[in-house]
């Protein structure tokens, strides 16, 4: 049995993941930013963002939803994007350059001990970081202490594996190549806060309230199943950590079965696939 990692080398580990794919977000991103669109409006709505506001997003990535938010709040406000892989940030930052938003600021850093003051932001936004962290509670007393008495965080994590075939798809056609250990579902993931209630308990034991936690549908298509399973190669570190182990042989047969499930979704010219996001506000009490 390997030993057991610490936080630190999960959080080293997962820097080195994503930098190394940040050249397939930004090759991908057009795409993300024309099929995900809704889920940056619907964080900026749940955050309750408006003009003037001081907003801080945590794992922007490449720039979600942390561009939406620069441009809801207006040149009266400002926002942080905070995010381990500094080649994510720096295409986030080439983005915002091109949109021209002077009110944003990019920085690496981790989400578990943030460098900020206490009460510094009046909302905070997160999409599809919180899951990977080795100590979300930690990160939800962060999150209680930096904002505002009567600021909003707005969080979105992935649902169920069974409900994102998309994502749900390259692990088990991977597991009908080779034998993989069951996953620890303690352990940092995509579907690690996907149990109703998880992310919202932690949040209420940091000291928030009026949290909610609803999952939402929705859905993504691609131009064919070779799209997708092109994008899932470039985008995907843990896949890419997976397909790594394999053998080239073992490679092209989990490309064809990938290929053969995801032409089940397709619907007209695309290949359209279902998606559930659990989204979870709370608000610092006053």
């Amino acid at each position: 049995m390997a030993p057991q990692q610490t936080p630190e080398q999960i959080i080293d580990g997962q820097r080195q993941d994503w930098n190394r794919v940040a050249g397939g977000w930004e090759k991908w991103d057009r795409f993300f930013d024309e099929q995900m669109a809704f889920l940056n409006h619907r964080l900026v709505a749940d955050a309750r963002l408006r003009s003037g506001l001081r907003v801080l997003d945590l794992g922007s990535g490449t720039g979600y939803p942390a561009l939406l938010a620069a441009q809801t709040v207006g040149p009266d406000g400002t926002v942080v994007g905070i995010d381990l892989a500094e080649q994510m940030l720096d295409v986030a930052r080439r983005k915002a350059t091109r949109l021209g938003l002077n009110n944003i600021t990019f920085r690496a850093g981790d989400v578990t001990t943030l460098p900020f003051e206490a009460n510094a932001f009046d909302a905070i936004t997160s999409r599809f970081c919180l899951m990977f962290l080795p100590e979300i509670p930690k990160a939800a007393a962060e999150i209680a202490r930096v904002l505002k008495p009567g600021g909003w965080l707005a969080a979105a994590v992935w649902s169920a594996p069974e409900k994102n075939p998309s994502i749900g798809l390259a692990m088990t056609t991977i597991k009908q190549v080779i034998d993989l250990p069951p996953p620890d579902p303690t352990a940092p993931g995509v579907f690690r806060l996907a149990k109703p209630g998880d992310l919202a308990g932690m949040l209420q034991q940091a000291g928030l309230i009026d949290v909610s936690d609803q999952e939402f549908f929705g859905e993504w298509s691609y131009s064919s199943a070779d799209a997708y399973y092109a994008s899932l190669m470039e985008i995907a570190a843990p896949v890419q950590n997976l397909m790594a182990t394999l053998t080239e042989m073992q490679r092209q047969d989990v490309k064809q079965r990938l290929l053969e499930s995801a032409s089940q979704f397709r619907r007209g010219e695309r290949i359209t696939f279902p998606l559930a996001v659990r989204m979870v506000a709370a608000r610092k009490p006053l």
